[in-house]
């Protein structure tokens, strides 16, 4: 069964179990406002409460841009306060992607800059085309990222590439980002779709609640010192273990078949 929603800078779609949103401002290179992360956030939270959506894909219109950065002309109307306000709130989206249950996935094509890196880094997968182009280049306008950018490179790619990247507010490309684990895989622009296709079906496999429950261990965890994340992950073996797609994965290994899961 094929979802549209209708939206007028995001395209929505959820067919297969995968809900594909894609950001469409081509004529910006998809660049963030308040009214596209508006409806990036509504789509988002269509896709989590709807239980026939397993995965989401998030991509740019046109062959340009997955996201070029912020609306520069609406962030130079904002004082120093709305702007702290309007970083809160772009977080606050990044962040729900982080906390939702379901596996997301950058498709990134062209340009994936300021605020479209910060979105990207907020899913969990980052599959690029040989000719994307990364980079935070908030410093070239004496600004720095405000939708997580500081603390999410930091933590994908260590302080030292980190504080290179944002102070310089030079690009890299897609060989670059991979050698630094910024994006997990690199294809040719042609394989693009295929691959992120071969990627949803692999979860589309796993059990659902499973994958929730990944998720939530890692990026809750790494923000706990060991001890109380290995705590952590204690409780959420103990809750993996006690669904009922767990017990059907054990029979199913001791049987020797394939795993029929109910999520």
């Amino acid at each position: 069964m094929t979802r549209e929603k209708k939206y007028e800078n995001i395209l929505y779609e959820s067919k297969q179990k995968v809900a594909a949103i894609t950001l469409n401002r081509p004529k910006s290179l998809n660049a963030l406002n308040t009214a596209l992360l508006t409806e990036l956030r509504d789509a988002l939270v269509d896709a989590e409460a709807d239980d026939g959506v397993h995965a989401i894909v998030i991509t740019g219109s046109g062959e340009k841009a997955f996201c070029a950065g912020a609306d520069i002309e609406e962030l130079l109307e904002k004082s120093s306060m709305e702007a702290c306000e309007w970083s809160r709130w772009v977080q606050g989206i990044t962040t729900y992607m982080e906390r939702m249950s379901k596996p997301i996935i950058a498709k990134i094509k062209g340009f994936c800059l300021g605020g479209g890196l910060e979105l990207a880094m907020a899913c969990d997968f980052r599959i690029a085309s040989e000719k994307a182009v990364f980079g935070l280049p908030e410093i070239n306008l004496a600004i720095i990222p405000g939708g997580g950018g500081t603390q999410r490179l930091t933590r994908l790619i260590g302080k030292t590439k980190a504080m290179g990247m944002l102070m310089c507010g030079e690009h890299i490309d897609a060989e670059e980002a991979f050698r630094m684990a910024l994006v997990n895989k690199v294809v040719p622009v042609d394989e693009l779709d295929s691959e992120v296709d071969r990627l949803t079906k692999k979860l589309l496999s796993k059990s659902a609640v499973t994958l929730g429950i990944i998720k939530d261990a890692v990026n809750s965890g790494i923000e706990m010192d060991l001890e109380h994340a290995l705590r952590y992950e204690a409780e959420c073996f103990g809750h993996a273990l006690g669904t009922e797609d767990a017990r059907e994965g054990l029979k199913s290994f001791l049987e020797r078949r394939k795993p029929a899961f109910k999520s």
